[in-house]
């Protein structure tokens, strides 16, 4: 488990106070409730860029403090915690490492400064099925004149409907299945021939089926060599997968903390159910596997931060993310009982929330395959 700094400490301080008194799961709620087809608040995420979080991995010469991927990780947490729906992870994480990794100085310019201001939503466009499955790229695009033309589509795109930039993965070259043969491009949310379809999820959250037809970007809209977008698009998602597992570990803890109270204050058959074994048990199994997850998380982010080889340390992180939340999320329904099965309870919105994010940038067995890969195994 990390130590944390003096200005880490404060950072996640700040955050779990701000979720709490201004992005409470009633926000969620209301979200939800509104039937807007929106998938965040935009208020929100402009306090957000306000408060800094939306540019702590971006340089300073960029608007940004240059806080480091732990710091980035210990907001979303904090904003795991209480379900907030935000552009942070896909924007200010995602995003704002595929142009610190790869931009050019223009690149950078024209998006991180308005990134970390919380003035710009951005996301990246990479799967094309119901699976993550990056190197099946199949989007096309062909060479024409300086420049290319995308064809084809994307799905589950999160925040895409909102993105004023899109960070897609086409193919150049190769067929679906290579990692050779693909090229990331810069195009513009509202560029002609981009047509954006909501999806809603079940966690109450928004992403999009974005269709590219006939889709003309300049040669300055690659986004690192063509042909050779692997070597930006596995760091990038690698970040992803950490700080979404981040999150995730905050609802996790959330869902336990809740059902902790309820387990010291429930009574049946006259007694407080936290003083029979069997829950005590569950309980403890749980506990446990929180805080390994933390130190799966915290390992990987620290390794962005040291620059070293990330990858199977990413992929430990969430795949072990995965299976906590899903316990945890199961366990929090169970131990409630009958009110942990309504709506008016919270437990219903963790447990959808934990669905939606154990798939998003792969599931634990898409992990554990990639991390055995990479052990060697």
């Amino acid at each position: 488990m990390a130590v944390l700094t003096e200005e880490q400490t404060m950072l996640r301080d700040a955050a779990k106070g701000w979720t709490t008194d201004s992005a409470p799961v009633g926000a969620l709620r209301k979200l939800r409730d509104s039937k807007s087809g929106q998938s965040f608040d935009p208020a929100a995420w402009s306090e957000m860029g306000q408060m800094g979080w939306a540019g702590v991995i971006v340089p300073e010469e960029h608007n940004g403090s240059a806080f480091g991927y732990l710091g980035l990780g210990l907001v979303l947490e904090e904003t795991g915690r209480n379900l907030v729906a935000s552009p942070l992870l896909s924007t200010a994480l995602i995003a704002a490492s595929a142009l610190n990794l790869a931009g050019t100085d223009v690149q950078k310019t024209a998006w991180l400064d308005k990134i970390a201001l919380g003035e710009a939503v951005a996301t990246l466009a990479v799967d094309e099925t119901s699976h993550h499955a990056p190197a099946r790229t199949a989007l096309a695009a062909t060479k024409a004149g300086d420049g290319f033309v995308l064809n084809g589509s994307k799905t589950f795109v999160i925040d895409g409907e909102a993105a004023d930039l899109l960070i897609v993965v086409a193919r150049t070259g190769g067929k679906p299945g290579d990692t050779d043969g693909l090229t990331l491009f810069l195009v513009p949310g509202d560029a002609a021939g981009v047509t954006r379809t909501h999806l809603a999820l079940a966690d109450s959250r928004g992403a999009a089926q974005i269709t590219f037809k006939d889709v003309s970007v300049g040669a300055d809209a690659v986004l690192g060599q063509v042909d050779k977008g692997w070597a930006v698009l596995e760091p990038t998602l690698d970040r992803a997968y950490a700080g979404i597992a981040a999150e995730m570990l905050g609802t996790a803890n959330a869902a336990f903390d809740i059902t902790l109270d309820y387990l010291k204050t429930r009574t049946q058959f006259g007694q407080v159910i936290g003083t029979f074994q069997a829950l005590q048990h569950r309980a403890a199994k749980l506990f446990t596997d929180l805080e390994t997850t933390r130190s799966c998380v915290e390992a990987a982010l620290e390794a962005f931060d040291a620059g070293g080889d990330t990858r199977a340390l990413a992929s430990l992180a969430k795949a072990k993310a995965c299976e906590v939340l899903h316990l945890a999320s199961n366990e929090m329904v169970q131990m409630h009982g009958g009110i942990g099965m309504t709506d008016a309870h919270d437990s219903g919105l963790y447990m959808k929330r934990a669905r939606v994010a154990e798939a998003l940038f792969g599931g634990a067995a898409f992990h554990r395959d990639r991390y055995a890969r990479l052990q060697g195994f």
